[in-house]
């Protein structure tokens, strides 16, 4: 069987297919017959064109459905796509190809956004299982847990008493309550909100006038500001030293000052910082104020709360509130205490060497020995009529470029490092900022009342000591782990501790108070409310109360504590030899009543 091509016409006159075909192209059948061919494609073109096939029989016929996208050549290209008729000699199989389909066996391809409630995660890359990761959980599971305690006790408080604090636990709570028992024959005069303390501003001559200045003052041993939490200290204890805690009243110098009309307002550091500062108290505090003749005198009651330093006064955790819990504001307020006082102490030369002054202590007795504390008896202008004398401390003395400065020292102090949310021995060396910002945000107040002592005392610096407990279940035994040191003036702009608005707010008090007659006047901070309250109360109030003192340290349960080999040695060889004496005493007895 052959396969019979035919004739192919020539055209002698010109490009293309004569006019008239002469010998039309057959095909041959079987019979040897001829019958017009049929199905034979022809592609149009113009003489610009460039002269494409006269046959394609690569192409795949199933792009013809996108011959539109593909453009001109596409078009062209589409009348050599091979297709049958029923009419052709070829139809037979017809059925059989259209059946036909090209199994494809990739993927369908995904499209690159989904439906617009479907969310197309990104593949997740493996997470890092290092130190930082795991703390970094630990953290976020500490946060919560802390979060999560703080919710509880206000949603219980909540609900015990319909509404915010309103609860009888929350009601009873030593924070809560006020600092002196208001009794029914007091009289309320006024009530000032903080509101109004925060538009006042008044400026004071600078500096003021020193009119005395008694006392003795150790050096600061430099060798403390190298002190960090890999070379801490241990907080020594000062039994022998004594800290006076006296009233304005009380003072012999401001008696002598007042009786010599040196000025018509006196009052002592402690006190002027309460007020100045009053604005970011939280906890109840009184102030009594005695008016005599032309003379006023703020003083604070025996066992006041000015005596002791607030901790987490400003903290959105909230303390324990039984007194003999060791965490209690209670217990920590005379930590605190206790730790101030020994560390302003230790950070000294004790060497001997003191700096003295005009007078020595006019609080102590001959022979008694006393803290490194000078008081200075400095005097502000307020008005023509009105001048201020105010007691003010400065616990050391060191010598800065050739001349000597003032300091004063201050210690923080950490209890529990669940509380404040931030540990000290990990984060004092690399993250010192966020540790002070943490103990601005729970320390506000003592912080700025601390700064407003230093600005009035004119200390030239201010150290503040960060010291720890050994451990968080210990309370008696303590490390220093850093002392790092301030400017009162920068370090007052550092805390947004404006002087102008506190001695406006002095200047307020003296002028409200100036206005009352001759007698006796309590100014209290509302324990719940940001307001204080004025109140009018008798002459001998105040004189005759009792005053809780906490137990000496000797009779208070101590913690056992890990003694070193050392301290045992040196009491086991001093009983030793005390026990030698007693035996050689009694031999001498009974060689006596022997010879006797």
């Amino acid at each position: 069987m052959g396969f019979d091509v035919g004739v192919v016409p020539f055209n002698p006159d010109g490009w293309g297919p004569p006019d008239t075909a002469s010998a039309p192209l057959l095909l041959s059948r079987n019979d040897g017959g001829a019958t017009q061919p049929a199905n034979i494609p022809f592609a149009p073109f113009s003489r610009s064109e460039k002269l494409g096939r006269v046959a394609d029989w690569t192409r795949n016929p199933n792009f013809g459905a996108n011959a539109g996208r593909s453009g001109a050549g596409g078009g062209r290209d589409a009348v050599f796509d091979f297709a049958l008729d029923e009419f052709s000699g070829l139809s037979a199989g017809a059925g059989d190809d259209s059946s036909f389909r090209l199994v494809d066996g990739k993927p369908p391809p995904r499209p690159k956004f989904g439906p617009r409630w479907r969310f197309q995660q990104r593949p997740q890359l493996p997470q890092r299982r290092d130190e930082e990761v795991e703390a970094r959980k630990r953290e976020a599971e500490k946060e919560r847990a802390r979060r999560d305690r703080f919710y509880n006790l206000h949603h219980r408080s909540h609900f015990a008493g319909g509404g915010y604090g309103g609860g009888a636990n929350r009601r009873d709570s030593p924070l809560l309550k006020s600092s002196v028992d208001i009794q029914p024959e007091w009289t309320m005069l006024d009530q000032i909100p903080f509101s109004t303390f925060s538009k006042l501003s008044f400026s004071v001559p600078d500096p003021p006038e020193d009119l005395l200045v008694c006392g003795g003052l150790e050096f600061y041993d430099r060798s403390f500001d190298r002190i960090n939490p890999k070379n801490e200290r241990r907080l020594e204890r000062f039994k022998s030293r004594n800290f006076f805690k006296v009233t304005t009243t009380d003072d012999p110098v401001i008696r002598r000052l007042a009786a010599d009309d040196k000025a018509t307002v006196f009052a002592t550091d402690v006190i002027l910082s309460a007020l100045m500062c009053a604005p970011r108290s939280v906890y109840s505090w009184d102030i009594v104020i005695q008016r005599v003749g032309n003379k006023l005198f703020f003083d604070k009651r025996d066992g006041s709360q000015l005596d002791l330093l607030s901790v987490n006064e400003t903290s959105q955790e909230l303390l324990p509130d039984a007194k003999e819990d060791i965490n209690s504001a209670h217990s920590l307020s005379f930590e605190a205490t206790y730790i101030n006082q020994n560390f302003s102490q230790q950070v000294l030369v004790r060497d001997g060497n003191k700096v003295t002054f005009d007078e020595p202590n006019p609080f102590a007795s001959e022979g008694e020995e006393v803290a490194s504390v000078a008081y200075r008896y400095r005097r502000w202008k307020l008005d023509e009529d009105t001048q201020l004398i105010a007691r003010c401390e400065v616990h050391s003395v060191t010598d800065v470029k050739g001349q000597r400065a003032f300091m004063t020292l201050n210690a923080l102090n950490e209890f529990d490092p669940k509380y404040t949310g931030i540990d000290w021995r990990q984060k004092l060396e690399t993250q010192r900022g966020a540790v002070l910002a943490t103990e601005l945000k729970n320390n506000a107040n003592k912080l700025a009342k601390w700064t407003a002592q230093a600005l009035l005392s004119g200390a030239d610096l201010m150290k503040l000591g960060y010291v720890s407990r050994v451990h968080s279940r210990d309370h008696f035994n303590h490390v220093i782990l850093s002392v790092i040191g301030y400017k009162p003036r920068d370090f007052a702009t550092q805390i947004n501790l404006n002087t102008s608005n506190m001695w406006g707010i002095v200047k307020s008090i003296v002028d409200l108070c100036m206005k009352l007659n001759e007698g006796k006047y309590v100014l209290v901070k509302d324990p719940v409310k940001p307001q204080v309250r004025i109140y009018e109360v008798p002459v001998d109030a105040f004189e005759n109360e009792y005053v809780e003192e906490p137990l000496p340290e000797e009779e208070q349960v101590q913690p056992q504590v890990e003694e070193d080999a050392t301290a045992n040695a040196m009491d086991a060889a001093a009983e030793a030899e005390a026990n030698v004496a007693v035996g050689a005493t009694e031999e001498d007895n009974n060689a006596g009543a022997f010879a006797a």
